[in-house]
This record gives structure tokens, sequence and C-alpha cells, in this order.
């Protein structure tokens, strides 16, 4: 029997999937006809509600609180409004301006249809006030989220994060800044403030022909969106004067990676800019620049001199082909910085200090402690072949209490890139082979929380598990790759015979005391006289640093099952400077709920980890004398 080409692809087509491929002048949703427009949207303030100051150790505890609920917008202006759902009903969320020493407690009510639970991502908050998946808020409940900010200036960001729903809730808003700021340091280094220090947030969204967004709901490799917004508006302007500005960039897009680059419109000359801070603040040194990757979740924050541009426009622009994401018409374009002709405030205008920061880099090494392997099996997004779903086996690294480990981060695909996100920890990013071949001078300056694991890249990175122990997660941040189900966990092994005195536990991220309840209203005098001064008592990381020398001190002089002198003497003088503490010792087998599991349905199961050596038992720690009121 003969067959003619014609039919042989005929019938291909006919059995063959459909797949969408867009070329670079196509789009997905409505053409959009408005670029550069409309003035870029800056989020409000977040406001204190509320103040407690401990009088033992002079430390302030901010309270807040942020209603999740619907509310609608107008990105097309020619077309229907879109539902969207964001904290106190915009997106992004309200800035939260932090000082650091200054705790803060931040109650988020979920006022929506959908479960939703808060990480604050950068930050090394207690385990279970760190977002774990499972820990959801689900609709009419709260959750009081107590974070440190006793870390170096940087800026963070808050967003959704629970389980298999987590692309949904950020894509449809929830997700803002949270700015950590160190006066001291601002005063020294002289960089951009105020007006002239501007939160970036950028997405990648798509829409339908009523002027809704396109749900990733049923998403199971990637929604790179055709429409690119910057703080919630699609390709905004802003009026800059002709001087220094600092730009707080974040990608809060759920599957779109950035290759960022200044222009004067209508050249094709790349403008130089200044990196100065990146994940975990400032970096060790200005990094000069024409082009800037920025994966999702990334922060990197950049210094844009405007002087010789008077009278012009400089635009902000994305690569084509970054990372093999898909491009369409508009994603070559970011946003448009409109320079006047008077400069108006000369103060912080000068150049950057030559030294930013003296990083608090790892204690290097050279042995690889765990390997990591990024991939997609059988239409299935997984690390080492585990989804965070196999809950007896989504404990993939113990790390012991304040010690460094080198992990080795691989993905072998062509098709994809994952930026991998390690809570708790700030990293510094060691090598990178295959891909794009190297570390890139700002990331060699830097100490990150995220790393872009590029197509085809084998990346290593460094980090000292510490100052906690507890339970944490690790994943893919394109949102739909760890929905579906890249994700895993680390237990920071407490320690035997540690000694240091610590009032209360929080290893556990699911421990019960500490989850939402019923949300019946907030009685600001209840707050003040009974909840803040709980939540004082606890004195969970006012001590981070000593926690931290005490751990290297422990490590640097104990035998397992010794302790020296020197060991025993360090025991001796924390017990004394933290008086009245209620001291609680734990093993290195500690026990934790972290192993519980939600499904789809909400039900949870109480499973169990065997390893070769111990057991991780579905138990639950509860160390503090006090009850939470």
């Amino acid at each position: 029997m003969r067959y003619s080409l014609g039919g042989v692809l005929t019938a291909l087509l006919a059995i063959a999937p459909a797949v969408v491929v867009a070329g670079d002048d196509d789009w997905e949703s409505p053409v959009y006809r408005y670029f550069f427009q409309y003035p870029l949207p800056i989020p409000p303030t977040a406001e204190v509600k509320a103040t407690y100051t401990n009088e033992t150790t002079g430390i302030s505890i901010d309270f807040y609180e942020l209603k999740i609920k619907a509310f609608s917008g107008q990105p097309y202006p020619n077309l229907g409004p879109a539902s969207l759902v964001g904290y106190d009903g915009v997106s992004p969320g309200p800035t939260f301006k932090m000082t650091r020493g200054r705790e803060a407690l931040v109650r988020f009510v979920n006022e929506y249809s959908r479960p939703s639970a808060v990480h604050l991502h950068g930050s090394f908050s207690r385990a279970p006030f760190d977002g774990w998946a499972e820990d959801t808020i689900d609709p009419g409940q709260y959750k009081d989220y107590y974070f440190p900010n006793h870390q170096p200036a940087r800026t963070l960001w808050y967003h959704d994060h629970a389980i298999h729903i987590t692309a949904v809730n950020a894509y449809y808003g929830q997700a803002g800044f949270y700015i950590l700021q160190d006066p001291a340091e601002e005063a020294r280094l002289g960089l951009p403030q105020g007006r002239y220090d501007v939160p970036l947030m950028l997405q990648a969204k798509q829409y339908q022909s009523n002027g809704q967004l396109f749900s990733p709901e049923s998403e199971r490799t990637s929604l790179y969106g055709d429409v690119i917004h910057v703080n919630g508006q699609p390709w905004p302007y802003l009026k800059v004067e002709p001087r220094k500005y600092r730009f707080r960039l974040l990608d809060a897009a759920i599957s779109r990676t950035f290759q960022l680059s200044l222009t004067e419109a209508g050249k094709s000359t790349k403008l130089p800019f200044t990196v100065v801070a990146a994940d975990a603040g400032y970096m060790s040194r200005p990094v000069t620049t024409t082009s800037l990757y920025l994966a999702m979740a990334e922060r990197y924050e950049i210094i844009v001199d405007f002087a010789a541009y008077k009278g012009k426009n400089i635009t902000m622009k994305n690569a084509r082909d970054v990372m093999k994401d898909e491009d369409y018409a508009g994603t070559d374009r970011v946003m448009q910085f409109v320079v006047g002709q008077t400069v108006t405030d000369t103060s912080n205008n000068g150049p950057p200090p030559s030294t930013l920061a003296s990083l608090d880099l790892p204690t290097p090494k050279s042995t690889i402690d765990q390997r990591f392997k990024f991939e997609r099996t059988n239409g299935e997004w997984r690390i080492n072949g585990v989804g965070f779903a196999d809950v007896q086996n989504r404990i993939l690294a113990k790390p012991r209490r304040g010690l460094t480990e080198l992990w080795e981060l691989e993905n072998s695909s062509g098709g994809w890139s994952h930026p991998i996100h390690i809570h708790l920890v700030d990293f510094q990013i060691v090598s990178r082979s295959g891909g794009r071949g190297a570390v890139t001078p700002y990331e060699a300056a830097a100490l990150k929380d995220v790393v872009l694991l590029g197509t085809n890249e084998k990346v290593t990175v460094l980090a000292k598990y510490a100052p906690w122990d507890g339970v944490y997660m690790f994943h893919c941040h394109n949102l739909v790759h760890e929905d579906h189900d890249m994700m895993g966990a680390f237990n920071i092994t407490a320690l035997k015979d540690f000694g240091y005195p610590e009032s209360t536990r929080f290893i556990d991220p699911m421990e019960q005391r500490w989850r939402a309840k019923d949300y019946t209203g907030t009685d600001l005098a209840t707050v003040e006289g009974t909840t803040l001064p709980f939540f004082s008592s606890l004195d969970a990381y006012a001590h981070a640093d000593e926690v931290d020398e005490a751990l290297d001190e422990y490590h640097a002089t104990r035998v397992e099952g010794q302790t020296t002198t020197a060991s025993a003497a360090r025991v001796a003088a924390s017990s004394s400077s933290t008086a009245g503490s209620t001291t609680t010792r734990a093993a290195s087998s500690t026990s934790t709920s972290a192993a519980r599991s939600s499904s789809s349905s909400s039900t949870r199961t109480s499973t169990t980890r065997t390893s070769s050596s111990s057991t991780l038992r579905t138990s639950t720690t509860r160390a503090a004398t006090t009850t939470r009121t």
C-alpha cells in the first residue's frame, strides 16, 4: 500500500495532542495596545496596629493585620474587569517597611473561598511561622505569623504557599514586598532613599477575551504569560528625575524568567547599571552590568543613573529566548522611565562605595554532602524521583544544626529551567557547569536564597544550616512545578547536649498550637495586653547571633558523646546570661509531625519516615511552659 506524504502528516496531526506554540509576534491574550500609557502603581504601606516593648530585652514587637480577600482590577482599559485576590484587597499587597531589630506579629485573616498559607521569603522564621505548605488558613480562619526582622537589611517578599494551589493564589494576587531596613547601614552607604527607592514586582499573566485572567489551575508544565505587569499594571511608565534611583527588582511571575536590560527609546545600545544587593541583602561590592538574569522569586537591587538622559525615555527590556521560556509579541518589554529636566533633591545621589558589606560566608568545603536532581518523570515534577506528596520519603536531607553543607543541584533538561529556593538559610553559589557555564559576577558577590538552575546546568551551593533546628522546605519556584510536586523537605536535626538555653522549641511546622484558628474579630486591647507579651516571652529570635556563636563553639570543641571543658564553660556562661528561661534539650532523633500530609480534600495523615539510623516520629514536641492566649 502506498501513502502520500500529505496523508501521513494529516494522520499524525489528527492523533497528536493539541499544543499551542506561539511565536514572537503572537498573543495568547487579547492584543494590548496601551504600552507605557499608564503610570506605575506604588503599593500602600502596611500599618502598625499595636506595639509592645519587652522591658527586659528592650525589643519591640509590632502587630499588623491583613485580610485576604477578593477584589476587581482593570488591566485592560477596553475590556471587562479582572477578578483578583489580594492582601487587604490590593495586589501587590501592602509593603511592610520594617526596621532591623523590631520584631513583627502579622495576623493574616482569610476572607476568601480558598485556603491560604503565607511564607515570608528571605526570613529565618521559626518552622511554625515559615509557611509550611500544609499549614493552611482555611476560609474564615486566621493565623498569627511571628517574624524576626533580625537579619541584615534586605528585600524580602511575602506570598502564598498553600499546598497544590500556590500558583493559583500567587498568580491572582497574593504577593507583596517586605523591606527590612537598617538605618545605620543606609546612612553609611548613602544609596538612594525615600521616593528614589522604588520596589518593582514583575509578573507575567494571560487573559481571556472578556478581560478575566486565564487560570493556571489546570497547567502542568508552565504558564509563561504574554502580558508583563509591574506592580500590577501592564507595561507602565514611571516619571523620574535626572539623578540616581534604587530599584528593588522582584520576579513574582509563576513561570517566567527575565533577562533585563535598559536602552534609550529607539536605540539598541544597552545602558550600564549597578547591582548593589541580592536576595540576602547588600553584596560585598557593587557590580556594574548591562544585563541581569532575574528568575522567579529572585530579588536584586540596582542603581540606575538617569542624569545623562534629561527629557528622554529609557525602556527596561527583556531578552528573547530566555531559558526556553515562550516568547510573545510584548514580552521583550517591561516598562519605561520618563526622565524629567529637574532634580529636586540631591541627597544620597553619589556613587556607591566600593565595599558594601562584609558577607558572613559559610566555611569553605569541597566535599558534596547532598546531590539533588530536579527532573520531570512520567509527567510529574520530582526531586531525586520524590514528590512532596510522598510523605514517607519527602525529607530528603538531615543536616546537623550549625554545620555547613555543600549541595549539588542538577537540571539535566534542555526544555525548562528551575529556580531553586532553600528556606531558612542564605547560601553562597560556589559553581555552575553546563548551560551558562559560570557563576555570574553579581551572583558571586552575593548571598542568595534562590539560584537559577538553568537548562542543562549543574550548580553547587554552600550554606550553614542555622541558627534554628526544625523541618523546612526546598523547592522549584516555578510555581506550576512546585504545585505538581517539585518540593522536598530537610530536617535540621537537634543536637544532643547542645546545652544552650532555649525557652521554647519550634521544631515542628505543623505543631497544633500555632495552627490557624477561627476568626471572630480582633480586639487590639487583647493584642496589646496578652497576645504580644506572650509572643515576646517566647524569646524566639532575640539571641540568634548568640545561638549561632554557640553552635560554632559546640562543633569546634565537642567530640560526639563528650563535652569538653571549654564547651561546658560556654554553656554555663550562656545559662547565666539567659536567666529565667526554661532550658529544653533534644536528642538528634528529634520528634516532629512534619511528615503529616494534606491531600486535595484536606485530609491529613500521620506517617513514619524511617532512616538507617533513626525513626522520624510523628509526635509533636512542646517545650514551653506558657500557654498561648
